[in-house]
């Protein structure tokens, strides 16, 4: 799409160690799709700090916050959203005349997938303690899962957010074989681990739903073989939609009709 920037145009970001290309089709499609002067552009910060200050010192309107950085980034910004501030973990800072605000949409997208796909409120385990880990906890607890398991290798981190969620944590998944399996680690992303499983296939085989936050790719080793074994699938680019979506409103005041919405998300899927 043809992208014509002039001074008055309006920059949003993202921050990640691995940056991606969806939320960079999504945004861009849809400020072109309504017309409005904003551009949006992926970076990989070496210098976290400098980066934020950065976003208030040039102007920028927003950022999306990616792994490593939903923790990091905590005590650069002046305030945190309710959500964010109970997670303890955001991935969207906003802008506005200098004031950096910040808040967690990926806890609003997990919790609308678990009602969209039906999700049955059964034991579940997740895999992963860090800043997306928590909003997935959080969304899951609040949605009325009450027997969950934390699975981490780092015992203190894994240890303080099951407290923190009323759930227990086990270094590894051992025996537990519970309906629904959750993966919020890079394991699936694209790099050195991009074939690994995060749950051994005895427990994905005994699962009803699996649910993998990698979002790229979309069809990870996990989401493949849950697939083949015909389980209920939740898959990270249907997290990466619609947090991008109420990313798109915190950066500019506007909703997309869901027509508008599903058109940039299609859009960014093919890319």
């Amino acid at each position: 799409m043809p992208v014509t920037a002039n001074r008055d145009t309006q920059l949003c970001m993202s921050m990640a160690a691995r940056p991606g290309n969806f939320g960079v089709r999504f945004h861009n499609h849809l400020f072109h799709q309504l017309d409005l002067n904003f551009y949006y552009k992926t970076f990989s910060p070496n210098d976290l700090a400098a980066a934020v200050a950065g976003i208030r010192s040039l102007g920028i309107r927003g950022s999306a916050v990616s792994m490593p950085f939903k923790e990091a980034c905590i005590e650069l910004v002046d305030e945190l959203d309710v959500s964010a501030a109970a997670i303890q973990s955001i991935n969207t800072i906003v802008n506005t005349d200098g004031h950096l605000k910040a808040f967690n949409t990926d806890y609003i997208a997990v919790a609308q997938l678990m009602e969209s796909h039906a999700v049955p409120r059964s034991a579940f385990a997740l895999r992963g303690s860090g800043g997306m880990a928590k909003a997935v906890a959080f969304a899951l607890r609040d949605a009325g899962f009450i027997d969950g398991l934390i699975v981490a290798r780092n015992q203190q981190a894994g240890q303080r957010l099951a407290e923190a969620c009323g759930f227990r944590w086990q270094a590894d998944l051992g025996s537990a074989r519970p309906p629904l399996l959750v993966n919020v680690t890079p394991l699936g992303m694209q790099g050195p681990q991009a074939d690994e499983l995060a749950f051994d296939r005895q427990a994905v085989e005994a699962a009803d739903t699996i649910f993998d936050v990698v979002a790229t790719p979309a069809d990870t080793p996990l989401i493949q073989a849950a697939r083949r074994l015909g389980k209920r699938v939740v898959s990270g680019d249907e997290v990466a939609a619609i947090q991008a979506l109420e990313q798109f409103v915190l950066y500019t005041g506007i909703r997309p009709t869901d027509e508008q919405y599903q058109q940039a998300a299609a859009f960014a899927r093919a890319g």
